[in-house]
C-alpha cells in the first residue's frame, strides 16, 4: 500500500511492574487505513502494549504521537476521545442490557439529563447497518445474542466513539469458519473508510489473509517492525516469535495399532435437538479428532460423553463397561478427564494456586479418614509441574498469572495426577501461541503413546488433521464421515463440514458414517 504519514507512533515504550520489565523499548507505527498485525508468544508484551495504547497503563519511558503530535493517554477515556477503541478477547459488554445500551455504555445520549433511548436506538441501527448486520435489533437484550453478534455489537460500540484506530484482540477466537469470513469483510470495509486496525491473533493464516504489515514482539522487545504480511514467509515469522526454528509443528505419528483395545465406545448416543445416533470408538493410544462447525454438535458430544449433559438414548462405555448417563462423577470414576473449551471460566479457579487447581479432582486420593496429607498432595502437584514442564516451576503461583499454554497444562495435569483412560479435549490450543502449541501437541501425543485414548475437538482443521490419527466429521448433529487423518486434506474437511445435509433434520439419526 502507498506510504502515508503515521496515524500512531509508539517509540521506545517501557513498562515495569514489580519484579518484571514487561515492555523494554517497544516500537509500533500504524498508518491510517491499514491492518497492522501485532504478533508474539504469550508473555511477549502484547497485552501490556495495548493497555498502554488504550490508556489503561501509563508507560514509564517512551513517547506516543498521534497524527504527528505528542499525546499522553492518561486514561481509557482520553484514548477514546482521541479515537482509539479496543475490542478485547473477553468482550467487556453487559448481557443484561440492550444492544443499544451496550453500544453507548459510558457515553449515553441524553437530553436535559434524561437518556434519549430512541436516539440511541436510531444511531445503533445505523452503526449495525454499516457493519452489515442490520438484522440485529438495538432493543434486543445482549445476552440473547450468539458470540458472533456480540462481537458485532462491540465493533459498533467502537465506531460509536468515531474511532480512527480499533484494536482487536483475538477477534476470531470464538467464531466459526463462515463468521471469520464476515469479520474479515467488516475489517476490509473499515480499512476502506480509513480506519486503522491493530489485529492480534495466534492464527498465522489469518495474518497473511487480512494483514498489511506485521510487528513482532518477543520478551518485551520489538524484534521486527512493519514486515509485509503477505510477503514474509510464515517460518520467518514463527522464528522471530519463538527465537528458534520450529521445523515440525506436529509430532510424528506412530504406526497405527489396529489391535489395540477400545478405551471408549459410543453407541447410538442422542441428545434431542442437538445430535442423534452417534457411534464411534477410541482405542488405547489413539487420538481421534472431531471436526465440524460451531453449532454442529461436536462440543455437546464431548459434554454428553462426560456426563455434563444427559443423553436421551445410547450408551457410553469405558473399557467395555457402561457409564451412567448424565453423571460427571461416574465419568470421572470410570477414568475420563475433560479439558473444556473455556478454561478460564469452566476449568480453572483463577485466584487459586497451580497446585490447588491440579489437585482439585483428586483430594480424596490424598486423604486418610477425612484428613488431607498436605505433604503428599504437594509432592504430587510438584511432580506434575515438572513432568509437564509447566512454567514457571512454582506450584504455589496463582494460576491466573500463567500464559494460556501453561494454564492449559495445569488443566491437563489435574487429570494426570490420577490414572486416566480417556482425555476429552475441547479447543485445547485456543488463545495459545505457536511455540506453546508445539509443546502441547508433543505432550498430547506423548500421553497417547502412554496408552491414553484422546478425543479432540478443534475449530482449526489443520490442527485436527495434524494431531489426530483418525478424524470424524460432524455436520448438523450427524456423524457424516470417518477416515484416517492421512487420507484427508483441509479442503476436503471444509467441504464435508459445510455441505448441505440433503434436507435431513439436524438431530435425525445419521445411520452409519461414510467410510
Amino acid at each position: 500500500m502507498p506510504e502515508s504519514e503515521p496515524l500512531l507512533e509508539m517509540i521506545g515504550i517501557v513498562k515495569e511492574f514489580p519484579g518484571v520489565r514487561a515492555l523494554d523499548g517497544v516500537d509500533l507505527v500504524v498508518r491510517p487505513g491499514e491492518v497492522h498485525c501485532l504478533l508474539g508468544q504469550n508473555g511477549a508484551g502484547k497485552s501490556t502494549l495495548i493497555k498502554v495504547l488504550s490508556g489503561a497503563h501509563q508507560p514509564d519511558e517512551g513517547t506516543i504521537s498521534w497524527q504527528g503530535e505528542p499525546v499522553r493517554l492518561n486514561s481509557p477515556t482520553a484514548a477514546m476521545r482521541l479515537g482509539v477503541a479496543t475490542i478485547y478477547q473477553e468482550l467487556d459488554l453487559v448481557d443484561g442490557l440492550s444492544v443499544a445500551e451496550n453500544v453507548f455504555l459510558g457515553h449515553e445520549q441524553t437530553t436535559a439529563g434524561f437518556i434519549h433511548r430512541s436516539e440511541m436506538n436510531r444511531r445503533t441501527q445505523e452503526l449495525l447497518h454499516r457493519l452489515g448486520h442490520g438484522e440485529i435489533s438495538p432493543r434486543t437484550e445482549l445476552g440473547r445474542l450468539p458470540a458472533a453478534h456480540k462481537q458485532i455489537v462491540s465493533m459498533a460500540r467502537a465506531l460509536s466513539h468515531e474511532a480512527k484506530l480499533i484494536i482487536m484482540d483475538e477477534p476470531s477466537a470464538a467464531l466459526a469458519h463462515d463468521e471469520v469470513g464476515n469479520l474479515f469483510r467488516i475489517i476490509r470495509d473499515l480499512r476502506a473508510a480509513g480506519v486503522a486496525v491493530v489485529y492480534i491473533s495466534h492464527r498465522l493464516a489469518e495474518i497473511r489473509e487480512i494483514g498489511d504489515r506485521v510487528t513482532v514482539l518477543k520478551d518485551g522487545r520489538t524484534v521486527a517492525v512493519g514486515l509485509a504480511a503477505k510477503d514474509t514467509p510464515t517460518p520467518q515469522i514463527v522464528s522471530l516469535m519463538v527465537g528458534r526454528d520450529l521445523a515440525n509443528t506436529f509430532p510424528e505419528r506412530p504406526a497405527p495399532a489396529p489391535d489395540a483395545a477400545a478405551v471408549l465406545d459410543v453407541r447410538g448416543l442422542s441428545l434431542p435437538g442437538v445430535f442423534a445416533d452417534i457411534s464411534f470408538s477410541v482405542r488405547a493410544g489413539e487420538i481421534v479428532g472431531l471436526a465440524g462447525l460451531v453449532g454442529s454438535g461436536r462440543s455437546e458430544i464431548l459434554e454428553t460423553i462426560y456426563g455434563a449433559r444427559r443423553a436421551s438414548a445410547g450408551q457410553v462405555l469405558i473399557d467395555g463397561k457402561p457409564v451412567r448417563r448424565g453423571s460427571t462423577p461416574a465419568a470421572v470414576a470410570a477414568g475420563m478427564g475433560l479439558a473444556p473449551e473455556e478454561r478460564k471460566s469452566q476449568a480453572l479457579l483463577l485466584h487459586d494456586s497451580v497446585a490447588e487447581n491440579i489437585l482439585l479432582a483428586a483430594m480424596d486420593d490424598f486423604a486418610t479418614f477425612g484428613w488431607l496429607d498436605r505433604r503428599k498432595a504437594a509432592r504430587a502437584a510438584a511432580e506434575q509441574v515438572a513432568a509437564l514442564d509447566l512454567r514457571p516451576h512454582d506450584p504455589e503461583r496463582e494460576v491466573r498469572t500463567l500464559s494460556g499454554g501453561n494454564q492449559q497444562k495445569a488443566v491437563l495435569a489435574r487429570w494426570l495426577v490420577q490414572r486416566r483412560r480417556l482425555l476429552l479435549l475441547d479447543e485445547p490450543t485456543r488463545g495459545v501461541d505457536v511455540g506453546a502449541r508445539t509443546e502441547l501437541y508433543a505432550l498430547i501425543r506423548r500421553l497417547a503413546e502412554q496408552g491414553l485414548g484422546v478425543l479432540l475437538v478443534s475449530s482449526e482443521v489443520p490442527e485436527v488433521l495434524g494431531l489426530s490419527d483418525r478424524v470424524l466429521v460432524v455436520r448438523e448433529g450427524r456423524l457424516v464421515h470417518e477416515a484416517a487423518a492421512t487420507e484427508l486434506d483441509e479442503a476436503q474437511v471444509l467441504d464435508l463440514v459445510m455441505a448441505p445435509t440433503d434436507g435431513a433434520d439436524s438431530a435425525e439419526p445419521a445411520g452409519r458414517p461414510a467410510a
